[in-house]
């Protein structure tokens, strides 16, 4: 019995972007840069976000930042998340990237759960302080112009102190282009299943732009399932696509519309490999530098090899890798016609961590409102790095 989960294509408009597939690359901290974004994009469709990107660093010209927020010319939209907790520097972040035409989408992150971002009062954190929230992302509306901007949150800190609800409100009437819920707490990182009736009731909360949904989407069976049982706009995926780029492929067949046709992938141990070794090429194109890309490309291994007849010392050969040349040589010792091995290869991918208190300012959850003396606190609160 056929048992794919079907949903009706369409298309999502984001702005004035208008996306083939409704599907976006959520940001990963050291994951989601150039390169890693120009092979997802080279299997699927959709929108493709950097990694999260700190204001305060964007707006002193940080240079490993800059270099972040670069696009290669393949790019389009170019799209680019900034974190901030201090409003006039994430205002004026929104307005350099928008004077230099450095991004076509600009997204800020409230669902970071991260204990050195919320120990700050950042990511998930932030919402709670509901004139902070207004105040940043009306300023940061604002500053955007012509440039559509979105915010990306979580359900709130934990349950007693769930915010997502009144930020969705709060921000459609700022003016951004669309919200994106990651179905969980701060306070569950990313354990246990996401409440997907969140999104369902943000999106009867939010009704005049799209409502993105995120959490435990790791094939196009379950976005298209969350897209039905919810009624969202679009799905936003995470960890799902570790170690399985081509799962932009399988999502725009099956929610995007006619133009977003792609060939169906047969995951061959062989398919598996070429991927791997174009992630190195692209990564060490990024880096200019062989021994880094390479380097960075061996936190990937055990995602793309999951499920597969890849040996233990084979793995951890690859991932000691050096140099293209090495790659080939291990690759060379696969069993490239191992076919692919199903269930083995499904599932969560990714640390799930586990529930936990989250770190939060002093006093932080004794008011919505941010007490007067802080604000100065706060804007010294900005982290001076990217990542997160």
């Amino acid at each position: 019995m056929n048992t794919t989960v079907t949903a009706p294509a369409r298309a999502l408009r984001i702005g004035p972007i208008a996306l083939d597939a409704p599907v976006v690359l959520a940001p990963m901290a050291g994951i989601t840069n150039t390169a890693f974004r120009r092979l997802c994009r080279e299997y699927g469709a959709g929108l493709y976000v950097s990694e999260m990107i700190t204001s305060r660093a964007l707006v002193e010209r940080n240079a490993t930042t800059m270099r972040l927020i670069t696009h290669h010319e393949s790019e389009t939209p170019r799209s680019i998340q900034l974190y901030g907790v201090d409003p006039s520097t994430v205002e004026n972040a929104v307005r350099l990237l928008v004077a230099e035409d450095r991004a076509d989408h600009i997204d800020l992150n409230f669902g970071c759960p991260v204990p050195k971002v919320t120990r700050k009062g950042g990511g998930a954190a932030l919402p709670w302080k509901t004139g902070l929230f207004r105040d940043i992302v009306t300023r940061a509306a604002r500053a955007a112009e012509h440039v559509p901007l979105t915010v990306k949150m979580r359900k709130g800190i934990d349950a007693d102190h769930l915010t997502y609800l009144d930020a969705g409100r709060i921000a459609e009437d700022a003016g951004v282009a669309a919200v994106a819920l990651h179905a969980r707490t701060a306070s569950e990182f990313y354990s246990g299943s996401a409440d997907w009736s969140a999104i369902a009731a943000l999106k009867e909360a939010v009704t005049s732009v799209p409502v993105l949904g995120n959490g435990d989407i790791w094939s196009a069976d379950d976005a298209a399932r969350m897209m039905r049982e919810t009624g969202c706009d679009g799905v936003v995926v995470g960890r799902g696509c570790l170690g399985r780029p081509w799962l932009f492929g399988d999502l725009a067949r099956r929610l995007g519309g006619p133009g977003t046709a792609a060939p169906p992938v047969d995951a061959t141990l062989a398919f598996v490999a070429d991927a791997f070794r174009r992630h190195a090429e692209l990564l060490i194109e990024f880096f200019d530098d062989e021994s880094r890309g390479c380097r960075d490309i061996r936190k990937h291994v055990a995602w793309y090899f999951k499920g597969y007849p890849v040996g233990g010392d084979l793995r951890a050969r690859f991932a000691t890798v050096s140099s293209l040349a090495e790659i080939d040589d291990l690759i060379g010792e696969l069993d490239l016609s191992a076919p692919y091995p199903g269930a083995a290869a499904e599932g969560q991918r990714g640390r799930a961590g586990s529930p936990k208190r989250p770190a939060l300012p002093e006093g932080w959850l004794h008011s919505r409102e941010l007490a007067a003396d802080a604000s100065g606190a706060m804007a010294e609160a900005e982290l001076d790095h990217s990542g997160g």
